[in-house]
């Protein structure tokens, strides 16, 4: 018989306690799943050409625009060369760019002096580069924009965080997909006052606290996930007044599961030169949705 010495007691009280310590802090995968979401979230927000680096949006006139950072210029950049050069706008929509020497211009990482310039609605626009500062042309509500970015920005280099509420896993919802008959055609304002229509093809319909709640996602590419833009009665205290977004895994068996604790400001939280959507009436939420990205605390534009 081998007797226990009290040092071989405490010894085994210590890997006991261990060991129940270790167990009682095991990490939750659901947790861990949203924490490494979360810091992707903010990976993508600060990358070199990320939201937080947009310096300037300019719509063009039709024919010939000035562009350079001089006050003289039709387009006056907050940063880049004092003259640029000339974008014109065609008839037809085309903008091609003409850069002035002596500039070191890149579109798409090519040295060229003029280009034609293809827009977001083509796939991915034409980009031109001139030290940190990039610009490319956007298309919104039928005129032409140029979106000009900095990676040296404030707003990306005192960039101070986000916020969110403790992460719940009661606000990851199954919800019911209700495809309509035919596709609704909504109205979708954008925070500048343009509106363009949005292809709905059905809502997802969930149940809360004992009541029925339908949101309905813009799809304007089938092979993209679902795409939810909300409010609800956290918007303007604890969260983005405009809206937030939401994204969302295409139906299977007719279910859709809505993750709140991924809801997430939209660019215009942190800048005033995004051109963001806001939520029709049927995605106003009457409910608190305490989960998700709370309102931006650095210099936003956030009430």
């Amino acid at each position: 018989m081998k007797i226990m010495t009290w040092a071989g007691w405490g010894a085994g009280l210590l890997v006991g306690a261990l060991g129940l310590a270790a167990a009682e802090v095991a990490p939750d995968p659901y947790v861990q799943e949203i924490q490494t979401w979360q810091a992707q979230r903010a990976a993508n927000l600060t990358k070199p050409n990320g939201w937080l680096t947009l310096i300037g949006l300019h719509f063009l006139a039709p024919g010939e625009n000035t562009v350079g950072s001089a006050a003289e210029n039709s387009v006056v950049l907050a940063k880049g060369p004092a003259h640029l050069g000339a974008f014109t706008l065609a008839p037809n929509g085309l903008v091609k760019a003409a850069f002035n020497p002596g500039i070191e211009v890149k579109v798409d990482d090519q040295a060229v002096l003029s280009a034609n310039l293809r827009d977001d609605t083509h796939g991915k626009p034409t980009i031109v580069t001139v030290g940190t500062v990039s610009l490319y042309v956007i298309e919104r509500d039928g005129k032409k924009a140029l979106r000009v970015k900095d990676s040296e920005a404030d707003s990306r280099t005192h960039f101070l965080g986000l916020d969110y509420y403790p992460i719940d896993s009661s606000w990851r919802i199954e919800a019911q997909w209700v495809p309509f008959e035919k596709p609704l055609e909504v109205p979708i304002r954008n925070i500048l006052g343009q509106v363009a229509p949005a292809i709905i093809l059905g809502k997802a319909v969930f149940t809360r606290d004992g009541h029925t709640y339908a949101l309905m996602p813009i799809q304007e590419d089938p092979d993209a996930p679902l795409f939810f833009v909300i409010s609800d009665q956290t918007s303007g205290d604890t969260t983005y007044a405009a809206a937030r977004f939401l994204y969302a895994d295409h139906p299977g068996d007719g279910k859709v599961i809505l993750d709140f604790n991924q809801a997430q400001n939209p660019p215009c939280a942190f800048t005033p030169f995004a051109t963001c959507p806001l939520p029709p009436k049927e995605n106003q939420l009457p409910l608190a949705v305490t989960a998700g990205e709370k309102k931006y605390r650095g210099n936003g534009v956030s009430p």
